[in-house]
């Protein structure tokens, strides 16, 4: 399997793609004006507390301020026996108005919410995340093998015990990545986190609330950071000037990929090269083709995401349940691409066509699993449904493609459908009525959009007509251009 990362640098905005046997997988966006803050850490101030919904509010100077419940604030151990705060504790025993707290952002602002925040701090290096107030030492779940789990557990608690005393200690997730490292590998990221937090201290003493004390790499750097596995061949970036950042980042941190990145210097755009934006322009529209002739139909709501499975032009060859069959399993493989390429979160409702083998059932499931196994975002999926329904989660940390590249439409105000000119003109009529009886007018004016003009002139003449009769009053109508096809104003002349 050939896995590249592609950077496209600017001065405003950098994109970064994880391409796979030349196929877009994963897009990543980061604009100066809305650059995401998951990772960053922050001194901030309590501005409300709620107790009924054991929550607090946190200006973290911001937009709109930061949301933390209970659940993710740390608790001292030593009084309380647990290292994680409850979701049974009340809310006032941790926090008060107009108080200072140190949080680090665990979701980006979506939507009219605010970031979501935790006291559990961390540090990222290569291999690990530090967590100064713990004492824990985990391992990535997607380290499955356990004599390799254990073998990394116990390199870092020897580490750990190695430094205890110069450091005052702290806990560590052991990461991904960090999967067939050596000792050396490990040994290099400890003394990096440790400084990293120690000098962290030293602007927290000195900070006011509200200020950002920690703000996590560009995203540039990231990549090489969260993004790099053995089987990544190539990191390839259009900036001189980042690709030399990028190539003394990685000579300090992570010697082995330095012979990894390259700088492209072509005259065609690096994305366009591998056909990225296409792809990124194919991932905002609802329907997504299959090879089959089958289809998605991909829907984004506010409470959840639903996909739609269809056979479209495919009619198979032996008969209707094989041709379903086969259907599904190319969709199970095609959504697991499109929840990583659209970045889509929260909730998740796949109707797959209703299939009668229970063999075929579990098969389609499988698959799917086994795709999401890619997918660095934790999944959580249920079995197939006497419906044909999987109703699945994923874990949202930041805005949707669409949401990150898009806004309401102006005219439909995300109803994605306009009223049509029929509509608008039975609207218009009983306005007319109202306005009628209401003011003793000479004439009525219309100003209306030109689908709509068209209609009232052609298709609604005779009713136009029966209209002036009744109210006895003339009604002409004016093309405004600048009016979408929802829009009118009567006047009374």
């Amino acid at each position: 399997m050939s896995e590249e990362i592609l950077v496209n640098f600017g001065p405003t905005e950098t994109r970064a793609a994880l391409v796979e046997n030349g196929v877009l997988q994963e897009v990543y966006i980061e604009r100066a004006r809305t650059k995401g803050f998951v990772g960053n850490i922050y001194k901030g101030r309590v501005v409300r507390v709620l107790p009924g919904m054991q929550a607090a509010f946190v200006d973290i100077g911001q937009a709109r301020a930061g949301f933390i419940h209970v659940s993710d604030i740390a608790v001292d151990p030593a009084k309380n026996g647990d290292e994680r705060g409850h979701a049974e504790a009340d809310i006032r025993d941790f926090l008060r108005e107009g108080q200072d707290i140190l949080v680090q952002v665990i979701k980006d602002p979506i939507s009219t919410k605010g970031a979501r925040l935790s006291t559990h701090l961390s540090v990222s290096a290569r291999y690990l995340v530090y967590m100064p107030n713990s004492h824990h030492i985990g391992v990535s779940n997607r380290i499955e093998d356990d004599t390799e789990r254990d073998r990394l557990r116990a390199i870092v608690e020897k580490l750990a015990a190695e430094y205890e005393e110069e450091y005052k200690g702290g806990g560590f997730i052991i990461r991904t990545v960090a999967e067939g490292a050596s000792e050396e590998d490990l040994r290099a990221d400890i003394p990096f986190v440790f400084r990293l937090w120690h000098d962290l201290a030293d602007t927290i003493a000195k900070s006011r609330a509200p200020a950002i004390i920690y703000e996590d790499l560009p995203l540039y750097m990231r990549t090489i950071r969260d993004l790099m596995r053995s089987n990544i061949e190539k990191v390839r970036i259009d900036s001189r000037e980042s690709f030399a950042k990028m190539e003394k980042f990685a000579k300090h941190y992570a010697p082995e990929i330095g012979g990894r990145i390259e700088h492209y210097p072509g005259e065609r755009p690096l994305f366009d090269l591998y056909g990225v934006e296409d792809e990124i322009q194919r991932a905002l529209d609802k329907k997504v083709v299959l090879k089959s002739g089958g289809y998605l139909i991909i829907e984004q709501t506010e409470a959840m995401t639903t996909i739609d499975v269809n056979t479209g032009a495919f009619v198979g060859h032996r008969n209707l349940e094989e041709t379903i069959f086969k259907t599904n399993l190319e969709a199970a493989t095609a959504i697991a691409r499109q929840l990583r390429l659209r970045n889509l979160g929260g909730i998740i409702i796949i109707d797959f066509i209703d299939m009668r083998d229970v063999e075929h059932k579990r098969q389609v499931h499988r698959t799917l699993e086994k795709s999401l196994e890619k997918d660095r975002a934790k999944t959580s999926i249920t079995r197939v449904s006497e419906l044909g329904l999987v109703e699945m989660t994923r874990k949202r940390t930041r805005e949707s493609l669409g949401q990150m590249l898009c806004e309401p439409c102006p005219v439909c105000a995300g109803r994605g459908t306009l009223k049509s000119a029929e509509t608008i003109c039975y609207e218009i009529f009983r306005e007319i009525l109202r306005e009628a009886r209401a003011y003793d007018n000479e004439r009525f004016l219309v100003l209306v959009s030109q689908p709509v003009i068209d209609r009232l002139l052609d298709q609604e003449s005779d009713s136009v007509a029966d209209l002036e009769a009744f109210i006895n009053r003339p009604i002409q109508f004016q093309v405004e251009s600048l009016y979408n096809q929802e829009q009118y104003d009567i006047v009374l002349v």
